[in-house]
């Protein structure tokens, strides 16, 4: 009898978000090779609380840097191999895989969403002061929902997003574990001022 090897949530998560960025017109501009996909997991085992998290790895229309309090800083910068990294796309467990199937697919557009149309390392800025998720995250959600209905409109292949309908017991009962590629956030790191001459 073989014993189980474990079922990679953040590789299988990785086809997912691929084909989905391939299927819906909205996020074509995503280029998932150079998003690293993620898990952390959570202290309690509790519904409520963060599922997902985008992290850009550029400031305000792709900079580099930014300016806080007369100090400029920059972030690390993140390689898989030769590839810059511009998002760091992190999925809590097993908080995220605990709620209905629809619920998760709305999370995965819910955070594909934010990343820039320019694609440059920033996040979709909104009109107005709520620059994140506009002036209502309940409207936000709903446009996520059309999204997630358009996907399944197009009939995304069974195999990828199967594993999005079982729970993190229920994905441990069938693999034995769940196991993925961690990443820790990249630090700010402030850029020594330039000596004068």
């Amino acid at each position: 009898m073989s014993v189980p090897q474990g079922f990679d949530f953040t590789r299988a998560m990785r086809r997912l978000c691929e084909d989905i960025t391939a299927r819906v017109p909205t996020l074509g501009h995503v280029r998932i090779e150079q998003v690293a996909v993620t898990f952390a997991q959570t202290r309690r085992r509790v519904p409520h609380g963060l599922q997902a998290k985008l992290t850009p790895l550029r400031f305000e229309r792709g900079s580099l840097t930014i300016r806080r309090a007369g100090r400029t800083w920059t972030l690390e910068r993140l390689y898989d191999g030769q590839r810059e990294m511009l998002y760091i796309l992190t999925f809590y467990l097993p908080r995220f895989l605990d709620h209905s199937f629809h619920e998760k697919l709305i999370t995965v557009f819910h955070e594909l969403f934010h990343i820039s149309p320019g694609f440059d390392g920033d996040i979709r800025r909104m009109e107005g002061r709520y620059h994140v998720h506009s002036h209502s995250q309940q409207e936000y959600d709903r446009a996520m929902d059309h999204l997630v209905r358009e996907y399944l409109r197009r009939s995304p292949p069974p195999e990828l997003v199967e594993f999005l309908r079982l729970n993190f017991r229920g994905l441990c009962a069938r693999h034995g574990t769940v196991i993925g590629k961690r990443i820790p956030i990249p630090k700010l790191i402030e850029v020594p001022a330039a000596k004068s001459a």
